[in-house]
């Protein structure tokens, strides 16, 4: 892991290059370090994966973290310094660059990057809300529990990919349409033939109280941030003839248990699990944002 220091200014920072960020956008990543050893005093942490990534930050002493890479490298950090229980005295910043942007700038952070690094230089600190899971994740922004595919033989329910993790599934039903017209008639297509996915069956309790039971088909479930230490649930049930009304809810804790299921938090999908439980945490963490006007 290469390691840079410059003269120190008023404030120490340590400006962690995520290793992705590099290798796709290297204009960007020198756009960031110019801007930022320009104002302030910067060790510079080149890490080439996940090991010296978090030993980079467990390192950082008094200085200040920077992040420079997408929204996986963000959770990343997050995720690092909960486990180690230190979030809660230390303001994260962020410069975001790469594919992945959506989460921070769902956070408040811009997306361009000298806009996010003078931030990261002249912004303020900002408390936000962590959903924390009794597997000891966490959730910066939403999480979503997709309908389940039908069972090959033999084997448990599988969970829908969610189309932005899964590369080129975007374009999943326009190949099934293309081979579709391209096989001769009489002859099976194998794409054309996927199962389809199917309803779930699952618990959902919030703060104790069940908003739907496993009687009751659902199609999807999302919990989102909505006012401080609360989180929106919204489930959708499976409908039959006219569209059904969702389900809503509002809570501290929220509780899914019953079938095998995945569920996408933030950008990483995990699963499958018959139970989960998570918590909302007041104010648990602080990301640096632009000043107010």
């Amino acid at each position: 892991m290469a390691e840079v220091a410059t003269s120190a200014t008023s404030e120490q920072l340590l400006v962690v290059v995520d290793p992705v960020a590099r290798r796709s956008d290297g204009e960007s990543v020198r756009i960031a370090k110019d801007v930022l050893g320009a104002g302030a005093g910067m060790k510079l942490c080149l890490p080439e994966g996940p090991e010296e990534f978090a030993r980079a930050l467990a390192r950082r002493g008094s200085r200040r973290p920077v992040v420079v890479g997408d929204d996986r490298a963000l959770i990343r950090a997050v995720a690092l310094l909960h486990r180690h229980r230190e979030l809660a005295g230390c303001a994260l910043s962020v410069v975001p660059v790469g594919g992945a942007l959506s989460l921070a700038r769902s956070l408040g952070v811009p997306t361009g990057t000298v806009a996010a690094a003078r931030a990261v230089l002249d912004g303020v600190e900002r408390r936000m809300d962590l959903m924390v899971d009794d597997s000891d994740g966490v959730v910066l922004g939403a999480l979503r529990i997709p309908p389940l595919r039908p069972a090959p033989a033999g084997t448990g329910p599988q969970t829908e990919p969610d189309p932005d993790a899964v590369p080129g599934h975007p374009w999943l039903r326009t190949c099934q349409s293309l081979v579709r017209t391209l096989v001769p008639a009489g002859r099976p297509s194998r794409l054309a033939a996927a199962p389809e996915p199917g309803p779930s069956r699952l618990r959902v309790e919030v703060d104790g109280e069940t908003l739907v039971d496993l009687n009751q088909p659902v199609e999807a479930v999302s919990v989102s941030p909505a006012a401080a230490g609360v989180a929106s649930v919204e489930v959708r049930p499976v409908s039959v003839g006219a569209e059904a009304s969702a389900l809503l809810a509002r809570g501290r804790t929220v509780t899914v248990s019953g079938a095998h299921f995945r569920y996408r938090a933030d950008t990483v999908v995990s699963g499958p699990v018959r139970t989960r439980t998570w918590v909302v945490r007041e104010g648990a963490w602080g990301l640096t944002v632009p000043a107010g006007p």
